[in-house]
């Protein structure tokens, strides 16, 4: 089943976000084959990240919030909320997403 995540990071912890974003990816490199998409919220100036929305695939709710539980970003302290919800995609993707690579 397809989880939503709604991160929002504590205000000013970018520079958190910044220490933290290599571990963040590998940990992210863990379940690639799941993700059905991953990015950043961030302001209206395009590049001041605001948190993170990611949508996985997990076996069950507990498996996402154990995944969640153990993110680094989550470790770090960096979120000042986290949302989990089961999400169900019914739109084909057609804009705002990258070239596959």
């Amino acid at each position: 089943m397809l989880f939503s995540f709604i991160l929002i990071d504590k205000p000013d912890h970018g520079a958190l976000r910044q220490k933290e974003r290599p571990a963040h990816k590998e940990y992210l490199g863990q379940v690639a084959g799941q993700i059905a998409f991953a990015g950043p919220f961030v302001h209206d100036d395009g590049q001041t990240m605001l948190g993170s929305l990611l949508v996985i695939d997990f076996p069950s709710r507990a498996a996402a919030h154990a995944w969640l539980a153990d993110e680094p970003f989550t470790r770090a302290g960096l979120y000042a909320s986290t949302t989990v919800h089961a999400f169900n995609n019914l739109w084909p993707q057609r804009a705002g997403f990258p070239p596959a690579a």
